[in-house]
């Protein structure tokens, strides 16, 4: 059987020292590959997601094809979920990047939205997780849009119905890391100030979102990424 294709070495340095940060925090061990496939697609390089995956099925525990369809699984609902946050185009870029070196017996042929209906169970999962992200702001937050609602429409039925709302793969921590990197990434201060509040919500601690920030930061400093915009915690946690 061939050998999988080397990853660059200034990337596998950079996945590197990020996995190994995350050894000092609460995030766990599959959660610091979630925060950099978000920040790298959310950024401009989706296409380097090729290379996050090599690097994680390089190591010893995911020399399985069990092993590998979990990873991919978990790394096709991120990009799912990144559809709501940063659009279709660079996420469909991503998956069929790491489409071009998974092996086929790594293959995993699995669907979570085949039977979704925008119906009242929708809405309910929907409101439900704006409500834990949002807390007492969430009706404020949503009454910006009154002169605009199809966009109420879409943050409650798609973005956090069909979307951000869905269990099936990730859980609250996984995706609410994916959508505060996700968004920190592309430099947007009102709404990374949201996600901040909302990763302290579900239960982050201070210390874990400002390394989860930092792990951004360094991902955006490697892709040219300009942040200069974004909130701090300090600035935020008041208002939790």
């Amino acid at each position: 059987m061939p050998s999988p294709p080397q990853v660059r070495q200034d990337l596998a340095t950079l996945f590197t020292t990020l996995e190994e940060s995350f050894t000092r925090t609460n995030l766990g061990g599959k959660r610091w590959y979630l925060i950099v496939l978000a920040a790298l697609v959310g950024g401009t390089e989706p296409e380097f997601t090729d290379q996050l995956y090599l690097h994680i099925i390089s190591q010893p525990s995911y020399q399985s094809s069990e092993a590998r369809q979990a990873l991919v699984r978990r790394l096709r609902e991120a990009l799912v979920k990144l559809v709501s946050i940063v659009g279709v185009c660079k996420p469909l870029e991503a998956i069929l990047a790491i489409s071009k070196v998974e092996r086929p017996e790594n293959r995993d042929y699995t669907s979570t939205r085949q039977d979704w209906a925008a119906d009242s169970a929708n809405h309910q999962r929907g409101a439900n997780w704006l409500k834990k992200i949002y807390a007492g702001n969430t009706e404020d937050t949503l009454a910006l849009f009154d002169a605009h609602k199809d966009f109420r429409w879409i943050s409650e039925e798609i973005t956090y119905g069909l979307y951000l709302s869905d269990r099936q793969v990730l859980d609250d921590w996984d995706t609410e890391v994916i959508v505060l990197a996700g968004i920190m990434i592309q430099n947007l201060k009102l709404e990374t100030k949201w996600h901040i509040r909302g990763a302290l919500r579900v239960g982050i601690s201070k210390e874990d979102v400002e390394a989860l920030m930092q792990c951004v930061r360094k991902v955006a400093e490697f892709t040219d990424v300009k942040l200069n915009r974004i909130p701090n915690v300090e600035e935020v946690e008041g208002e939790v």
